[in-house]
């Protein structure tokens, strides 16, 4: 064996599910069961609704849960990912759909999966965390607003308008319900759906009100015989696995949108998965595996009928909050929802497009945190101008322009703010600390106490590798950021910084800061980085004060003595 192909074997086999990954699906079965079961409920209506959406049908959606879900849990890169269709997707879609048909998109699906093997295999997993906080929040903002404008001809029980852009057909499907009105009963059930849900989500978050809420309303319509169109007919099984869409000739043409939805499908996994991340204690998404599990997924669901797929940031908030804890989850998911599709699509054909637009209304409603966009709104001009950017360019645009034009604008304001503060200065080091030699002071380490100086800016760039490096720190029991040499805190600084402060104090170690500039308070105070900080007076003008504050901590909780032991004179014994 050649060393090149050596080299690409133990690559591969870093992508590949290990000893590891069966070894925690036996610890706890018994939650994940519970929470691939809960995790299923709450994904019914939204496979067949997204599938609906797409263009491909209901079944597509279901083909998707099923297959891609299963084929992402066994190789994806986090154990507590969910996957499957998602809105997120179907805005991409239905162009492709328009252009392409059914078989443009099971092509597309193909092709995007070989992309993300490449992205996996290059180690693109860790460049996603380069996307600026305000980009993602745009860009789920927007993408929000395209889901509920698209279930609106649904909504109001009237045919979808011909049309590619959804705010041309939505504005369509009012025009044509207010001139010629088909009755109140779709448009009632959908806001009846859409209310339960959201009522139900803030009263009881755990139940799956959305199944409650579409088996009620399919329960009215088949009790009342309301006059709205039902999803139909779908097959009872998957289909066999089969390459018949695929064109050849048809390939060229689809390279463009493949790309889309392969950037797509990378950015909102890799984005679902550190949601994950960050909801869980211990667990952490290995991003390039994470990719090449999306990738396998992606080949995958096409060869039954499936499309694109992507890890769903809702449904996998779903479970952890369910008490997952391995993959097993997410492979309970997607046998229970295989089982519905070969027992109860019969059933399933009975549900009105109403009430799962209805479902879809309620998400869209859902995926918009209006805190954290408000708090972003208010962080910084720039951060604002990038939101809302991202946001109106997912709307008029596509998604991926949309991104591509908030990291241009991003990136703009970022080099804009940094050539703003660069500075040629030949400053004496000045020991105003004992110790302080090197940026991270370990001579206070006796002390229990341990002080990092941060230089430059702290931004969307940066911030991550900020975050790695404050993760490393020692055994000690108290932490003291100095910031005044930070030149720059954009919001994902700030939010960065705030995980860094949380995670430390999850250990039991105290954090102080000190020498915050004038500038910064603002973005630090709106997401949260220093409010409780400041509340429980851990924030400081200067670092000498600081320090004297973590050791009368530290004589209080007794780990330094009552009274400070004096230095020993050199020379002494």
């Amino acid at each position: 064996m050649s060393a090149a192909t050596g080299a690409a074997w133990a690559r591969l086999r870093t992508l590949l599910p290990g000893r590891a990954d069966l070894v925690s699906m036996g610890r706890r079965p018994r939650r994940d069961l519970l929470a691939g079961l809960t995790v299923a409920i709450v994904a019914l209506p939204l496979a067949l609704g997204f599938g609906i959406s797409s263009g491909l049908g209901a079944a597509a959606g279901l083909a998707t849960a099923v297959v891609a879900g299963a084929v992402a849990a066994v190789f994806g890169g986090s154990g507590l990912q969910v996957s499957g269709p998602t809105g997120a997707m179907t805005v991409v879609l239905v162009p492709i759909m328009h252009e392409h048909g059914a078989s443009g998109v099971l092509t597309v699906g193909l092709l995007a999966g070989l992309m993300l093997l490449a992205l996996a295999l290059a180690r693109a997993g860790r460049y996603m965390t380069l996307v600026p906080a305000p980009v993602v929040e745009g860009f789920t903002l927007g993408i929000a607003c395209v889901i509920g404008l698209q279930q609106i001809p649904a909504a109001l029980g009237v045919p979808a308008p011909d049309g590619e852009k959804v705010v041309v057909v939505a504005w369509k499907a009012v025009l044509g319900f207010a001139s010629a009105p088909s009755g109140w009963a779709a448009p009632a059930m959908a806001v009846a759906v859409a209310v339960l849900m959201l009522a139900g989500a803030r009263w009881r978050p755990t139940a799956p009100f959305s199944l409650i809420a579409v088996a009620v309303a399919t329960l009215a319509a088949e009790l009342a015989d309301l006059p709205v169109a039902r999803i139909g007919q779908i097959p009872a099984g998957l289909p066999a696995p089969s390459l018949a869409f695929l064109d050849p000739t048809a390939l060229s043409a689809l390279i463009a949108p493949a790309v889309a939805v392969a950037a797509l499908a990378a950015l909102e996994s890799l984005l679902s998965a550190s949601v994950a991340d960050g909801m869980s204690v211990s667990h952490r998404h290995d991003p390039d595996r994470e990719l090449f599990g999306q990738g396998l997924a992606n080949l995958a669901a096409p060869l039954f009928g499936g499309v694109p797929a992507t890890g769903a940031i809702a449904r996998t908030a779903v479970n952890v909050r369910s008490g997952a804890h391995s993959r097993l989850a997410a492979l309970v998911h997607a046998a229970v929802l295989g089982l519905i599709v070969f027992a109860a699509a019969g059933v399933v054909a009975k549900i009105p497009l109403a009430a799962l637009a209805g479902v879809l209304l309620a998400t869209s409603v859902r995926m918009v945190e209006v805190g954290s966009v408000a708090a972003m709104l208010r962080s910084t001009r720039g951060d604002a101008v990038v939101l809302v950017l991202t946001a109106l360019a997912t709307l008029v645009l596509d998604l991926v322009q949309a991104v591509i034009l908030g990291l241009l604008v991003a990136g703009g304001l970022a080099l804009r703010a940094i050539a703003r503060d660069v500075r040629l200065e030949t400053v004496p080091l000045r020991p105003d600390l004992p110790g302080d030699h090197t940026d991270a002071e370990h001579a206070l380490l006796a002390e229990h106490i341990v002080a990092y100086r941060l230089d430059g800016p702290l931004f969307f760039a940066a911030a991550h590798r900020f975050l790695l490096q404050l993760s490393e720190v020692a055994d000690v029991s108290v932490v003291v950021l100095r910031m005044s040499r930070v030149t720059t805190v954009d919001a994902s600084g700030a939010l960065v910084l705030a995980d860094a402060i949380t995670r430390l104090q999850r250990r039991g170690i105290t954090v102080y800061v000190s020498g915050i500039r004038d500038g910064h308070h603002q973005p630090l105070h709106a997401l949260g980085a220093i409010a409780r900080l400041d509340q429980a007076g851990h924030v400081f003008a200067t670092t000498p004060q600081a320090i004297a504050a973590a050791r009368d901590h530290l004589r209080h909780a007794g780990v330094l003595p009552a009274t400070p032991v004096p230095a020993t004179p050199p020379g002494a014994s």
